[in-house]
């Protein structure tokens, strides 16, 4: 299993910044190995966030995305003590979900 997101959320008057930072390698499949032979696409290919189970942000991404990815977003109408999951699946089956209250 991955390693978990780093997610951090902050109210400011009547919406959150959300932040997360992702653990992944995100490999676009064009590189080689030392031997020459193409390294394969593993990358995250869909995100979804949800503020107290419901869906606030969905998002596809490609291979162009880096190692490691940032994002960052805003939820209108949340407050201290609310709950932010965020989940992604890469291109292979794996997800990853993670959870922060917001501050």
């Amino acid at each position: 299993m991955a390693d978990p997101m780093r997610i951090r959320a902050q109210v400011a008057g009547d919406k959150a910044t959300v932040r997360v930072l992702m653990a992944h390698e995100m490999e676009a499949g064009q590189r080689r190995d030392a031997s020459g032979n193409l390294i394969p696409a593993w990358f995250i290919q869909e995100v979804t966030a949800t503020h107290n189970g419901k869906v606030v942000l969905t998002a596809e991404w490609g291979p162009a995305v880096s190692k490691n990815p940032f994002m960052q977003f805003s939820v209108k109408g949340a407050k201290a003590g609310d709950k932010i999951a965020v989940t992604w699946k890469d291109n292979r089956g794996a997800t990853r979900t993670d959870e922060a209250t917001v501050s």
